[in-house]
């Protein structure tokens, strides 16, 4: 009777083993795939999805719009947007984590950078000084121009034009634009505007229409509806910015936190626009790239 139940008791043992043995080979043959299925993945993760939201420079318009547009064409399930407010406003937005890159075309002064900011330069601009097509005064020197706008010459006859009331178009206090070039011309604080506008495309349209008026604005916003005006002698252009021989010139800058690193499609966005392969864009919309 012992030996029978000791032979029972071996019998259910060599049951249970093979049972056992034979559980753990499936379980060795599903981890393959598994690991297949995640190394499969990495097209998917790759894919750049999610929003950019940039704020700032009117005159930054045609530059970024033309850098968003490719961006999105390459990436269509990117939400990619441009609030044109003038780069004080754009930098006040960024600061406030209100968009994710700040658009400036200034350089950040010291309490903005002490504050938390920081400056990447993405493009150069010259800043064209501007008048009707139907006038006849061709050239100034900084010096002209700086007496222009501070009132000490008020007529055209006195720099070469017809007789008539020189009509002073600029920027509102905030702009990009307008500090370049107050900065560069010696003339902060003291122009004597007429008008005070609050984009760069009022500014162009303000002085199409006007045979006396004079402005400046964005050389890459620059329309056949306005003249140009050489500077001491050098025509505006890609070439005499990238020179330095066109003096009237400030940088397109991009805005971030020092304390927010950008991620997803604003940091995709960010490392696309200022790569080399965005240069061809950027000198398209008529700024000047660095690389």
């Amino acid at each position: 009777m012992k030996k029978k139940i000791i032979s029972v008791a071996l019998t259910a043992l060599i049951a249970v083993s093979m049972l056992a043995g034979c559980g753990s080979q499936p379980a060795q043959q599903s981890a393959a795939p598994v690991e297949t299925a995640a190394a499969e993945t990495p097209a998917a993760v790759e894919a750049i999805s999610g929003s950019v939201a940039t704020d700032g420079s009117t005159s930054m318009e045609k530059v970024i719009g033309a850098l968003g547009e490719a961006f999105v064409e390459a990436n269509p399930e990117v939400n990619f947007t441009y609030n044109p407010t003038g780069s004080g406003s754009g930098i006040t937005a960024v600061s406030e984590g209100r968009c994710d890159i700040g658009l400036s075309s200034r350089a950040l002064k010291d309490e903005e950078t002490s504050a938390g900011l920081v400056g990447t330069t993405l493009a150069l601009d010259g800043i064209a000084i501007i008048v009707s097509p139907e006038n006849p005064v061709t050239e100034l020197s900084l010096e002209e121009i700086a007496k222009i706008y501070t009132g000490e010459i008020t007529n055209w006859k006195d720099v070469g034009g017809s007789d008539g009331e020189i009509v002073l178009i600029g920027r509102e206090a905030g702009s990009g634009t307008r500090d370049g070039f107050e900065s560069i011309t010696g003339t902060k604080d003291s122009c004597q505007y007429r008008q005070e506008l609050t984009s760069t495309g009022d500014v162009i349209t303000a002085v199409s229409q006007n045979p006396n008026a004079i402005g400046y604005a964005s050389l890459a916003s620059v329309k056949d509806s306005v003249k140009a005006l050489d500077v001491d002698g050098v025509t505006p252009s890609e070439d005499t910015v990238k020179d330095g021989s066109y003096v009237v010139q400030r940088p397109f800058v991009l805005v971030t936190r020092a304390d927010t690193e950008l991620t997803g499609a604003a940091k995709a966005f960010f490392d696309y626009i200022t790569s080399a392969d965005a240069a061809g864009i950027i000198a398209e919309a008529g700024a000047v790239a660095l690389h």
